[in-house]
């Protein structure tokens, strides 16, 4: 099987700015700060790292480096507007210099919004929502849980492309906030069920039908994410279906090929985070690609053999660093999962690797 790789690093950093071409009256023309993030991705060239394997580790020096004239300092003095889009583009700039095969560059400026930059250089500014609501799957067999009625703090993440419209998106959220404030109405406290379009409210169905409320009055609309749970949740880009099943790993590993006395070298360990992403055609009657309880089923043997355990004894595994990791689970979890294209492990957060089929459909949500 044919895979692609992308090595991911990230780095915080603790900055104050103030927006110029902002009115006076808003809240982001004065003075103030943020607890910035930003993460790269890219494909990295072999033999770019100084051993194999150790592509996180040189990656997230890089970024630590690129950033680090930013953090406890004035946005200002570097960039003359410093949005998010402007940060992320000023990133990638700079780690252009040493890192190759880059294919996107993120900035986060709070735990609900930022900014991501694509390989061609697009900016999809990201916005996220919550609403609390009840639903049951009318379709599901007897006995599945979610026939019965139960409820979610459900999570949106509108991503808009802001190279499509007029307005500079990158530094108005608050056009996302007007857009989505009508449907936190209609959604927050209710049951789905009862609500017109909904009567088969899976992750899948509710994306879309968020698609279809939002893009009239939002052209730039780049994808709904819908989280129904922090572990589990769905895509939908106006054409196909994505979804996604999380769990944490607890594993020890050691890198095979770093140098003697390396740190990487000896074992260590992670509590990683593994997502498996799986791309199918939207099953009509049951309104999901993939049954969640299904994944999680069918992928327990495979992540029993991984969480607590030293992954340096699973025989077929070539190495602990999480490019290798990813890699063999995508082909394992291939063999019980047809539909798994993706997996996104990360060793810290943001600081890991995916891994896809060279055939999939490359997405910027994560």
């Amino acid at each position: 099987m044919s895979v692609s790789v992308l090595h991911c690093a990230s780095a915080g950093f603790e900055s104050a700015c103030r927006i110029p071409a902002l009115p006076a009256s808003h809240r982001s023309h004065g003075l103030h700060g943020h607890s910035y993030f930003a993460t790269v991705r890219s494909a990295l060239p072999a033999g770019w790292a100084a051993f194999p394997g150790g592509e996180v580790e040189d990656l997230r020096a890089r970024m630590a480096g690129t950033v680090a004239p930013l953090d406890h300092a004035l946005l200002n003095d570097h960039l003359d507007e410093p949005t998010d889009e402007n940060l992320a583009r000023w990133v990638r700039s700079r780690l252009n210099v040493d890192v190759p095969g880059i294919v996107q560059v993120g900035v986060q400026s709070t735990t609900h919004s930022g900014v991501d930059l694509d390989g061609a250089g697009h900016a999809h500014v990201w916005r996220r929502y919550r609403f609390q609501a009840a639903h049951q799957l009318p379709n599901v067999p007897a006995g599945h849980q979610c026939g019965r009625m139960h409820g979610h703090g459900f999570e949106v993440i509108l991503h808009a492309n802001a190279d499509l419209g007029e307005r500079d998106l990158a530094i108005d959220y608050d056009h996302l906030d007007e857009v989505w404030a009508p449907l936190h109405f209609e959604l927050n406290y209710r049951c789905l069920n009862d609500i017109p379009g909904l009567q088969n409210p899976t992750s899948e169905n509710l994306s879309a039908w968020l698609w279809a409320r939002l893009k009239p009055q939002l052209p730039e609309l780049s994808w709904v994410t819908v989280y129904e749970t922090g572990s589990s949740g769905a895509n939908f880009n106006g054409q196909s279906y994505r979804i996604w099943k999380e769990m944490t790993l607890d594993s020890a590993v050691r890198l095979r090929h770093a140098p003697d006395g390396h740190p990487l070298a000896g074992t260590h360990g992670h509590t990683f985070t593994l997502r498996l992403h799986l791309a199918a055609p939207l099953d009509q009657v049951m309104g999901w690609t993939v049954d969640f309880g299904d994944v999680k089923s069918l992928f327990n043997p495979i992540f029993k053999r991984l969480d607590h355990h030293p992954l340096f004894e699973i025989a077929n595994l070539p190495d602990g660093d999480a490019a290798s990791i990813a890699t063999w689970v995508l082909n394992e979890g291939g063999s019980v999962l047809p539909q798994i294209d993706r997996v996104d492990l990360y060793e810290t957060r943001g600081c890991g690797a995916i891994v896809s089929r060279a055939d999939s459909e490359e997405l910027i949500p994560v």
